[in-house]
């Protein structure tokens, strides 16, 4: 297929073109390059010839519409965002740019294109947008999200992505474009920028610094390998049934602290400190994020038991691949951290 990705540089939208690319689609990467976005994830594609990159605002009706006449996608896998919740409280302007209003772009220049596409494109074309399970806020100590789980945004951030689902099922429902959803869980894999808290606390532990933990730690999490995300999108845009939504998770619970003084253990198996000082001696905690939820939880038997896809790495074996290539990757991180140096975001009251 001819499959145009937005956000194709960022850290799941970089994922999803490599497998695109390597499956023999042929893929059109339109990205703005915001501060996240990353080129350099993309070098073992670069040269392949069906990948092409594209700058370009999902919020500018004019790219998308040139985007979308130029290279005449059969499908769209929507992946732009603003992802950061700290970020969120901070500013909430960019994600309402992004996630609210270009998906609103995005809608109305798609519905314009395949009203002149031909009948062959347009019984064909599908889109996929990819959100969040934050969208339906934080669960207690049991249960887990579905596919009929209600929404409770609890961030500027969620509260942007529960928005854009809404505008693409309505667009879906009132003007019959072809759209598909997918909620994930927690991503974590090579290739993602510092401020999230796997490579934050990686890079944090391997050049002793402080490393913080949010209130006690006891948030917990459930997290999936980049890379299998990347497998159930690719499924979902395949076989998915039009206007269905499809959770994505990688049934790997983990409290933040679990997670974080894994990670010290591994760099010091894999990187000992001169002198021998554990690593899980650099992790403090600090005050809490506002509005943190407490426990997400994905049940992904939906997209099992109809599309065959269930997670292939196990939380175990995907972190420590994720901790080796960070030790062996400096040369992809160490020009992030002009742009972001481990700084506390999102404590705004």
């Amino acid at each position: 297929m001819r499959i145009l990705v937005t956000g194709g540089a960022g850290f799941i939208g970089s994922a999803v073109c490599r497998h695109l690319v390597g499956r023999g689609d042929a893929v059109l990467n339109f990205d703005k390059l915001t501060y996240a976005a990353n080129l350099a994830s993309l070098t073992s594609i670069d040269g392949a010839p069906n990948y092409r990159f594209l700058r370009g605002d999902v919020a500018d009706p004019a790219a998308v519409r040139a985007a979308l006449a130029t290279f005449r996608p059969e499908a769209l896998m929507h992946l732009a965002a603003e992802t950061h919740v700290d970020r969120s409280i901070d500013s909430g302007a960019p994600f309402l740019e992004t996630n609210v209003t270009g998906v609103f772009v995005l809608l109305e220049a798609l519905r314009e294109y395949l009203a002149g596409a031909g009948a062959d494109i347009a019984r064909r074309f599908r889109l996929l947008h990819v959100s969040t399970d934050e969208v339906f806020g934080a669960l207690g100590a049991g249960g887990r999200f579905d596919e009929r789980s209600p929404y409770r945004p609890s961030s500027p951030y969620s509260a942007s992505k529960a928005a854009g689902d809404h505008l693409v099922r309505a667009w879906g429902g009132t003007y019959g474009l072809p759209v598909l959803v997918a909620n994930c869980s927690n991503n974590y894999g090579p290739y993602q920028f510092p401020e999230k808290l796997i490579p934050l606390t990686t890079l944090a532990a391997l050049e002793g610094r402080p490393i913080p933990v949010y209130g006690k730690g006891e948030n917990v999490r459930d997290w999936l390998y980049v890379e299998d995300h990347a497998r159930a999108l690719a499924a979902i845009l395949d076989r998915g049934a039009l206007g269905e939504t499809y959770l994505i998770g990688g049934d790997s619970e983990r409290t933040n602290l679990a997670v974080v003084e894994t990670i010290c253990d591994l760099v010091d198996r894999l990187s000992p400190e001169q002198g021998g000082r554990a690593r899980r001696a650099l992790i403090g905690f600090v005050a809490d994020r506002p509005g943190h939820d407490l426990r997400y939880a994905v049940d992904a038997s939906k997209i099992e038991r109809e599309l065959g896809w269930r997670p292939d790495v196990s939380f175990e074996a995907g972190l420590e691949r994720t901790v080796r290539w960070y030790l062996a990757n400096e040369a992809w991180w160490r020009p992030l951290k002009d742009r972001y140096a481990g700084e506390r975001l999102g404590a705004a009251p």
